[in-house]
């Protein structure tokens, strides 16, 4: 005989089912995403290995800066940002800021975007000129505009209005006389037959860097420095000067969220330097902070994105011999764990890239995806 229900326990029991369901989301309804949020973790700070090379007359490197800024208390962005800015005002490296080798017609254009997981905030800025320290002015767009991204001369007059220096040329004449010789050596023409025109640069670009005259890593030159606190706050920053001798207006990953730099701050954060339209292509940044939130170790999901590019590149002016990328990208990786790496599609003795932690900051060696070099 069927039990009728009255009002009353019909309410009862709906209640009680709706608080079981409530109670174990993971058993009624699948895994849910991973959040890594441990209470205290180690603190720790990554970056390409410019981040542990340049002091600009200092007694810190990049990496050492934002590391004691983070345990003294201060905000992780604005500790990143203090590192990444000796960098950016360094003239002997030729990659970043004051002195980043120029674009084809021989102006500094640079790049560069943050983002604060705590906050949920990111700003970015593109092809700004005259100003040193385009990672502040990137932090003034989050801060000061309900934008994520500000370009070209409307960059600049934001900078002007927030009261950052206008100089008029960032060359430095080590940077100016690279360019030149660059310009005395290629076609002045840069709307060639593309397949003329990646011969001709490509042969250049490899006489000067074996000439001693520009430093391999600053062809494609950028610090992606990434830190976590304590607390388990992250934080990340991506600075550039793009591409050596690039099409004015030409703008590459690091700008861009989810390419040049993602941050999740439950997660873990993710950067790049290297071949910046690859990963434009695939959002890498962005594909391996989701990694680690499946439950990839930074590594794994560092290799993951490498393996997404090597798929995807397939036309023949970006094979080499072995019809395998001729390129080389790195990416900096860490989790809300604190745990690190760093991955790059090729490597060798002299490609590192920097860590400082409890132990102190030091250069660790890129791990490859790829046997050989990208010439090869």
């Amino acid at each position: 005989m069927t039990r009728r229900v009255n009002r009353r326990d019909f309410v009862l029991t709906s209640a009680a089912g709706l608080a079981a369901a409530a109670a174990t989301p993971r058993t009624l309804f699948g895994q849910g995403p991973t959040m890594m949020t441990p209470r205290s973790v180690k603190p720790i700070v990554v970056s390409s290995a410019n981040g542990h090379r340049f002091k600009n007359g200092g007694t810190k490197t990049c990496v050492e800066t934002a590391f004691e800024g983070i345990v003294r208390g201060d905000d992780v962005l604005d500790s990143l940002i203090a590192g990444v800015n000796i960098v950016e005002l360094d003239p002997e490296d030729t990659s970043v800021g004051y002195g980043g080798l120029p674009n084809a017609d021989g102006v500094v254009q640079l790049d560069s975007c943050c983002m604060h997981g705590p906050k949920k905030q990111a700003g970015g800025v593109a092809c700004l000129e005259g100003v040193r320290t385009p990672s502040r002015v990137a932090k003034a767009v989050m801060e000061q505009t309900d934008h994520h991204l500000i370009v070209g001369k409307g960059a600049q007059d934001f900078a002007r209005n927030m009261g950052f220096t206008i100089e008029a040329d960032l060359n430095t004449d080590r940077s100016r006389q690279i360019w030149l010789e660059w310009k005395r050596r290629t076609d002045p023409e840069h709307y060639l037959d593309p397949r003329k025109r990646e011969e001709v640069e490509r042969k250049v670009m490899r006489e000067m860097i074996e000439e001693g005259l520009v430093d391999e890593n600053h062809l494609y030159g950028t610090i992606n420095c990434d830190g976590i606190s304590p607390k388990g706050e992250i934080c990340g920053v991506t600075t550039t000067s793009g591409l050596a001798w690039k099409i004015p207006g030409r703008v590459g990953d690091s700008p861009i969220l989810g390419a040049g730099l993602y941050v999740d701050g439950a997660v873990g954060a993710a950067g790049s330097t290297g071949r910046g339209e690859a990963n434009l292509y695939n959002l890498c940044s962005f594909m391996i902070v989701e990694g680690m939130r499946r439950g990839l170790a930074p590594k794994d999901a560092g290799m993951e994105a490498l393996r997404r590019i090597q798929a995807n590149t397939v036309e023949k002016r970006l094979l080499n011999g072995r019809g395998l990328p001729n390129f080389g990208i790195n990416f900096y990786v860490i989790n809300a764990r604190g745990e690190h790496a760093g991955v790059g599609m090729y490597s060798n003795d002299r490609l590192k890239f920097a860590v400082c932690d409890e132990n102190g900051a030091r250069l660790e060696p890129i791990e490859p995806l790829l046997p050989g070099n990208p010439e090869d």
